[in-house]
């Protein structure tokens, strides 16, 4: 297909070559401006839902939205410092 496009496109290497870019150019803004905002509406990117796990797996989240602050009694322990950068992994225990 590519070949065939290269030798109808007219006026030698110069003319081929930006003939090529301006069908480029124009496939790209046929996607940009027609294509992606047809589509846009039934891709799910927009349809998202985060809550709290209930700590049964495979059970639905089905608690409260996550707001980013942690309550008070859930903090964790980190296996790894948070005050250095590429501290060594910690070595398991066995």
């Amino acid at each position: 297909m590519y070949a065939f496009i290269w030798r109808k496109l007219p006026f030698g290497l110069a003319g081929k070559l930006t003939g090529s870019v301006l069908l480029v150019a124009a496939a790209v803004a046929l996607l940009w401006y027609v294509a992606f905002p047809w589509a846009e509406p039934l891709l799910p990117f927009d349809d998202v839902q985060v809550t709290q796990d209930s700590g049964v797996p495979g059970a639905p989240g089905g608690g409260d939205a996550v707001t980013g602050e942690t309550p008070a009694g859930d903090e964790h322990d980190l296996p790894y410092d948070t005050d250095r950068n590429n501290s060594a992994p910690p070595s398991p225990d066995r």
